[in-house]
């Protein structure tokens, strides 16, 4: 269920223009996380990666819990994506800052993420919802 909360906050982060288009007074909200942005990112990612590590991990819930473990590795994906648009300016900036070759492999993905970050951004609030739902309707022990 933390996984779900969490990508529906990093979608909201992520897609401000949908939200503003809905709801005009949360400009001010968003402008008061936008200092922050790069950071949130940057934690979203790895924890993002963190999860797609810890589906695979745990391979054997595909043939007990599909769903779910499809569930977890899909929400996984789409918050470590979000968290590299979001973080892209940190994490050139602090880990890429010297290695030229990194910098340009990363530029190179964030040019292919970068136009679809809004629809990155509603499939996350989708998935993110699901994964809320699946945790109550899945349990895995």
């Amino acid at each position: 269920m933390i996984y779900g909360i969490s990508l529906i906050l990093l979608s909201i982060i992520a897609v401000p223009s949908l939200i503003l288009s809905k709801k005009p007074n949360a400009k001010e909200l968003l402008e008061k996380v936008a200092p922050y942005q790069g950071w949130i990112g940057v934690v979203f990612c790895f924890w993002g990666i963190w999860g797609i590590i810890t589906a695979f991990l745990n391979i054997g819930w595909l043939t007990s819990a599909p769903i779910w473990w499809s569930t977890l590795l899909v929400g996984s994906i789409v918050e470590a994506g979000l968290g590299f648009m979001l973080g892209y300016g940190l994490i050139n900036k602090m880990l890429l800052s010297n290695n030229e070759a990194a910098k340009e492999k990363a530029e190179k993905i964030r040019a292919k993420i970068a136009p679809k970050q809004g629809k990155l951004g509603v499939l996350g609030l989708i998935v993110g919802a699901w994964m809320i739902i699946a945790s109550f309707m899945f349990t895995v022990a």
